[in-house]
């Protein structure tokens, strides 16, 4: 398998196959390639490769091969007899080599279990660590101009997840997530199971790095959805508790009540947000607070019924975290009670793992969500690889170092927070839960675990609702925050009134790999602008490419003398100029375009 792009490799030549762990796969001949004939009603071209083995049982493997204007995919299909034995995989002999020394960000681990949260850090290929893990995706310049491209995978089902280890030369090689309890094998398929087809392996490209946040392909790949009537999914932007810590709410004798909800709940109604995410703490649990919960019972002080009746006047709906094995048993009942409650959606935590059971149950989990009206938000979790598409009630995923960082750690810093927007954001929804408005500078930070500072200017927590893609946007910090005493907002708080959560179009519009970004996307007849940078001040330049002809009023929030500061600027421009925009060590700016 090889990429080649305006006549050079992006993809050097490189091994595809399986590793089978009984019959191993003898030699193949390749019987024939062809292109389907419907190909030119679609954004792609398509090559089908059928190999078959020259002898032993002359098993077939299908190779399937695309390309897009913004990227290339290929899998590996293998058709078996429905009274066939079953297939147990070990592995993949896939390799993704690079013709030169690629410039990357990669998050590492050393475990397959874990929260697929880090630091996407600057490394060259040649520097990735032998034996390491490195997650999805990987982003890399290639070294032609600003040419950049993203590795991952999309549209897993009846597979493991795959991390990626440095290859013996320059590229990476697959390495699948084994099962947990049988760990010399990736994944089992019974006899007369589905086909054996592995993921799509996807080669994200671009002419400049910013315009990687614009890619579809791992979206475009997933399996179309599932679900008939989706006219009751419907992203927002949600209040949260559990970030500034809720026994600091501000009300009397706060905590895990009602009382405490509904003062969410108020602060959501008044601000217009349509949600209120009830986190940790609402559930009985029999056996102390270190124990499964009870997803189906409340801990004493706290009805969710009765908070529903009382958000609904409100324009409020509510989501419940859970813990994913106190669901797992019994999903239908527990969802037909949180139905029947009013609940909105659920928030589910703790999964960590993306192994081939841990795929079925993300399948298991939306499927059984969707047939009881539930919104999903999936923590503790792996990367999107396009499950949002086939089943469009999953709104957000974690798999990102993000905001809850900053009550244990010093690793949230600015430039960690731009490379979010060249890698994590570029392969599909993220809940980073942005907007801490305590903001300091990096010599006043202190990690703390109520109440947390920040440590980029209250303009950058503003951008990260333009630039991280989350149809569910959970506001990080408590009401007090973004209201004063007399209700009135804080400076930069009217911004996060108007944000919305999803969007029409976008566009990366100017930046400088890993060290700042400005992201436009559009919402209706409205533009929606968001920059981001790095420790290091700078003045950038926004060209207006992406607006249409005429002249368009403009709002604008930078930088202002400190970090809890914003200055405000207004005015009237035309498409195809650009703006000046000075930004501070860890700053940001959003602008808003309306046509005039």
């Amino acid at each position: 398998m090889r990429i080649r792009r305006h006549g050079a490799d992006v993809i050097a030549p490189s091994p595809v196959g399986l590793i089978l762990a009984d019959q191993p796969l003898g030699s193949l001949r390749i019987e024939r390639s062809q292109r389907p004939t419907a190909e030119t009603a679609q954004p792609y071209r398509e090559l089908l490769i059928q190999a078959r083995e020259t002898g032993g049982d002359k098993r077939a493997l299908l190779l399937r091969l695309r390309a897009y204007n913004s990227g290339a995919a290929f899998r590996i299909e293998q058709p078996r007899a429905a009274a066939a034995r079953d297939t147990r995989l070990v592995g993949e002999t896939t390799s993704l080599r690079f013709p030169r020394d690629y410039q990357c960000l990669a998050v590492s681990h050393t475990k397959y279990l874990n929260s697929h949260e880090g630091d996407y850090a600057p490394v060259s290929a040649s520097a990735l660590r032998p034996g390491i893990l490195y997650d999805l995706p990987l982003s890399c310049r290639t070294g032609r101009g600003g040419e950049a491209i993203a590795l991952t995978e999309s549209d897993v089902e009846n597979y493991p997840g795959g991390y990626l280890v440095r290859s013996k030369g320059l590229g990476v090689d697959l390495r699948l997530t084994p099962l947990p309890a049988r760990d010399h094998l990736a994944a089992v398929l019974p006899a007369g199971g589905p086909t054996l087809r592995t993921p799509w392996r996807v080669i994200m490209i671009a002419d400049r790095p910013e315009t990687l946040i614009e890619n579809q392909l791992v979206q475009q790949l997933a399996s179309p959805s599932r679900i008939g009537d989706g006219s009751w999914i419907r992203p927002g932007k949600a209040a949260w508790a559990w970030w500034s810590g809720i026994k600091a709410a501000g009300v009397p004798n706060a905590g895990f009540n009602n009382p405490t909800y509904r003062h969410y709940v108020d602060f959501a109604g008044r601000f217009g947000l349509p949600y209120f995410v009830i986190d940790w703490g609402w559930a009985a649990r029999p056996g102390g607070d270190k124990a499964l919960a009870d997803v189906t019972r409340f801990r004493p002080g706290v009805d969710i019924p009765a908070l529903a009746r009382y958000a609904a006047p409100r324009g409020v709906r509510l989501w419940l975290w859970t813990n994913w094995e106190a669901i797992g048993p019994d999903m239908d009942r527990v969802f037909a009670l949180y139905h029947a409650w009013g609940v909105a959606g659920i928030k589910v935590d703790y999964v960590y793992r993306q192994d081939q059971v841990a795929i079925a149950y993300y399948h298991r989990l939306l499927a059984a969500a969707a047939r009881h009206q539930l919104m999903v938000n999936i923590h503790g979790a792996p990367v999107p690889r396009g499950l949002e598409r086939t089943y469009p009630n999953l709104l957000t995923q974690e798999g990102v170092m993000g905001a809850e960082y900053n009550k244990w750690s010093r690793k949230v810093t600015a430039g960690a927070n731009v490379r979010l927007a060249y890698s994590r954001a570029t392969i599909g929804p993220m809940d980073y839960t942005p907007g801490g408005f305590r903001n300091v500078t990096p010599a006043q930070f202190k990690a703390g675990q109520v109440l947390p500072l920040v440590m980029t200017t209250r303009a950058q927590q503003l951008a990260m609702f333009v630039v991280y893609p989350s149809p569910l946007q959970s506001l990080a910090d408590a009401p007090r925050a973004y209201l004063d005493d007399s209700g009135a907002p804080r400076p930069g708080a009217g911004f996060l009134r108007l944000v919305p959560a999803s969007w029409d179009e976008t566009h990366g519009v100017a930046g400088d790999w890993g060290r700042w970004i400005a992201v436009a996307r559009r919402s209706g007849k409205r533009w929606f602008v968001g920059v981001m940078n790095d420790e290091q001040p700078r003045m950038v330049s926004l060209p207006l490419a992406f607006l249409t002809n005429g002249r368009w009023r403009l709002r604008a929030l930078v930088d202002g003398a400190t970090p809890t500061a914003v200055k405000a600027h207004g005015g009237v421009v035309r498409a195809g100029t650009s703006l000046q925009v000075p930004v501070a060590a860890g700053g940001g700016a959003v602008v808003v375009l309306e046509p005039e």
